[in-house]
């Protein structure tokens, strides 16, 4: 429980607190639903939509306890339990804000900031939501120094808040239109993806770090030709460099996706 003010407040109670603060700064009202499923949709929602702006360290205090709670309560996977394994590659299915490693692979968009849709289902809006508001803060102090939108094929690292990981890597994949095939250019850009996380976990003496499909979702690459560029980038990184890492994780979501990694890491 945390102590607000004086008054400790259960799990609930944390849900009205941070609705109706983000409510309170927008400064709009709006009725708040009884069901705690509801109530707990609306957070992410008003999540999803902030701006990244400073926040008060109560809202911080109260957000932080509910949220590493809700990531408590998960089943959180270190790489000890994951049963697929190719020498440092591993493979596993599942939600990655359960992962308990150094470092998860973001596949963010140019902006850098996560995704500004409600509720939506990419792993930008996932993590975001998982980790707090901090999250986009972090990523706004980034870009503001920057001053210029992330290129394709780069990457950002920051601190992980509320999710089991120490850090996340937010990387930019290459975008393909619906229906047409990646140019050599987009191949590249993609390989360079895998290359600058594992610069940086290198550069940061991570152990373990878990990638996410990157570009395969709504950016549309291919996903067996994405797949086969993330196992070989992967692979030829570990012969011609040293590093930090002892575990590499594939991390899929999908059964089809799973099918493609497996048969690719088994062949």
């Amino acid at each position: 429980m945390t102590i607000y003010g004086r008054i400790k407040i259960n799990s609930e109670e944390q849900l009205d607190f941070l609705i109706n603060y983000l409510l309170n700064e927008k400064g709009e009202y709006i009725p708040i639903p009884k069901d705690y499923q509801l109530k707990r949709r609306l957070l992410r929602l008003l999540m999803n939509i902030r701006p990244p702006s400073e926040i008060s360290g109560e809202f911080l205090e109260v957000q932080d306890e509910f949220l590493s709670a809700e990531t408590l309560n998960k089943t959180l996977i270190s790489p000890d339990d994951i049963k697929e394994v190719k020498g440092k590659l591993m493979l596993w299915q599942g939600d990655i804000t359960t992962l308990k490693v150094d470092g998860i692979v973001n596949a963010a968009n140019s902006k850098l900031l996560g995704c500004f849709i409600p509720q939506h289902n990419c792993i930008d809006n996932v993590i975001h939501s998982a980790a707090g508001v901090q999250l986009r803060e972090e990523c706004n102090k980034i870009m503001e120094i920057q001053n210029h939108d992330e290129e394709v094929g780069k990457a950002k690292i920051t601190s992980a808040y509320n999710l089991p990981s120490k850090y996340v890597i937010h990387t930019v994949g290459p975008k393909i239109l619906e229906g047409q095939e990646p140019s050599m250019d987009k191949y590249e850009d993609l390989k360079s993806c895998y290359v600058s996380c594992l610069d940086i976990a290198k550069y940061n003496q991570l152990e373990s770090i878990a990638f996410c499909c990157v570009s395969t979702g709504v950016f549309n690459f291919p996903q067996d030709l994405a797949a086969k560029i993330a196992i070989e980038t992967v692979s030829d990184y570990l012969k011609s460099n040293e590093t930090t890492l002892k575990h590499i994780i594939f991390n899929v979501f999908t059964d089809k996706n799973y099918l493609i990694y497996k048969e690719l890491l088994n062949g």
